[in-house]
């Protein structure tokens, strides 16, 4: 399987357009280092290029390559209307372009 989607993300995505974005996103710490993370978004990318274009079950996935078979999991946690998703797993190793 490219990435595990709980029960709860899968519902969540599917009411808000049935579509997921997980992709490397790039952060900085205070005294230089940096990590590359995965995180998960219910909306197309804007360029397509970068991704593997998925069908899980009905719902459209939008993956990085290096992301794939990575062990992760999507998850959705929060309150009421302030619900997001958020990756979890394995720690990705830094992207080589």
């Amino acid at each position: 399987m490219a990435i595990e989607i709980s029960d709860n993300a899968r519902a969540w995505i599917e009411r808000n357009g049935g579509v997921l974005t997980v992709r490397l996103s790039s952060r900085h710490g205070c005294c230089g280092g940096g990590a590359d993370i995965a995180v998960a978004e219910a909306r197309t990318p804007s360029d397509l290029t970068h991704y593997r274009e998925l069908d899980l079950d009905g719902l459209k996935l939008f993956i990085e390559p290096a992301l794939i078979d990575q062990g992760l999991i999507v998850e959705v946690e929060g309150l009421l209307g302030l619900k997001h998703l958020f990756v979890d797993g394995s720690p990705i190793a830094r992207r080589r372009d």
